[in-house]
């Protein structure tokens, strides 16, 4: 297969990442969980009693940080974080944290040079805006707020997190504004992407939709 890049975007809860990944599986390619990123750097800075919206305690903490990635795995400085980065206090937060024009430089920088040599699958916030803005095939996932809570509730449900379903939807209406509202690289859709309502499909329905879209001609 030649080298090719896909890019996933959406809010919170509309299953890109779940979708990103089968779809990398199913291709045998790299899959880049890139919001698992600035989930890690929210971590540390949470992790050191420090405050989120402090520019220059975040800088420190991307600047020390060793971060590496694999397809189930996420470890800083030879930990490995996978499971404290998914927790409702990180998920709080990271908006914040992704909101700071540095830490989105550096991920940035990152991001684009993992995707430099080989066929990866991104999914994120401005992955077909910003990052592989010559991505050869772009996807739109959302869904609406109420199946997005329900979808995290079960989520965190499994992983003993009780958290009411009101509350939930309020987190995810208050990280889709401040997603679309910050000044560097905010969620919104490539004008050539394709847009997938995920709000009534299953996982597999939304991983063919898009594996139709992209085609056997590149396998």
């Amino acid at each position: 297969m030649k080298k090719i890049q896909i890019a996933i975007d959406g809010p919170a809860g509309s299953g890109k990442s779940t979708v990103a990944k089968e779809i990398a599986e199913r291709l045998e390619i790299l899959y880049l969980d890139t919001g698992a990123m600035y989930r890690a750097v929210t971590h540390m800075v949470l992790s050191q009693g420090q405050s989120v919206g402090d520019s220059e305690v975040l800088k420190r903490v991307v600047d020390q940080m060793r971060l590496e990635l694999t397809p189930n795995h996420v470890y800083v400085n030879g930990h490995d974080v996978s499971e404290a980065i998914r927790t409702p206090n990180v998920s709080q937060n990271v908006s914040f944290v992704a909101m700071d024009a540095y830490v989105r430089e550096k991920m940035v920088e990152l991001q684009q040079k993992i995707a430099g040599d080989q066929s990866v699958v991104m999914d994120g916030r401005d992955i077909a805006t910003h990052v592989l803005p010559n991505a050869d095939f772009k996807f739109f996932l959302v869904a609406s707020s109420e199946e997005r809570a329900k979808r995290r509730q079960s989520e965190l449900s499994k992983k003993g997190y009780d958290i009411p379903i009101e509350t939930l939807i309020d987190e995810i209406d208050k990280r889709d504004r401040l997603d679309s509202e910050r000044e560097v690289s905010p969620l919104r859709q490539a004008d050539d992407a394709i847009r997938v309502d995920t709000t009534e499909m299953t996982i597999e329905e939304v991983i063919n939709f898009i594996l139709e879209r992209i085609g056997t001609d590149l396998l």
